[in-house]
């Protein structure tokens, strides 16, 4: 579940192991890419976080970012998560 906080929103995934944890960030660089809307983000093992704001607004949670977070948690479907 994404928490929006500090000005942003912020979420933490966990995986089966690094593998499955990379795969996930790399689909999710390819959706980011697409949207031109790019994550803060840390791997560390099998743990990923993802934190969102809109640095052209002034890092704020703009509607580019809700976007995103919608697209990502579609991803994160697919890992059962």
């Amino acid at each position: 579940m994404w928490t929006e906080e500090e000005n942003c929103l912020r979420r933490r995934f966990t995986f089966k192991d690094f593998k499955e944890a990379f795969g996930f960030m790399v689909e999710v660089a390819l959706v980011a890419e697409e949207l031109n809307h790019h994550p803060w983000w840390s791997n560390a093992y099998n743990r990923v976080e993802i934190r969102l704001s809109t640095h052209d607004a002034g890092n704020v949670v703009t509607p580019k970012d809700h976007e995103l977070a919608r697209r990502i948690d579609r991803i994160a479907q697919g890992y059962g998560l």
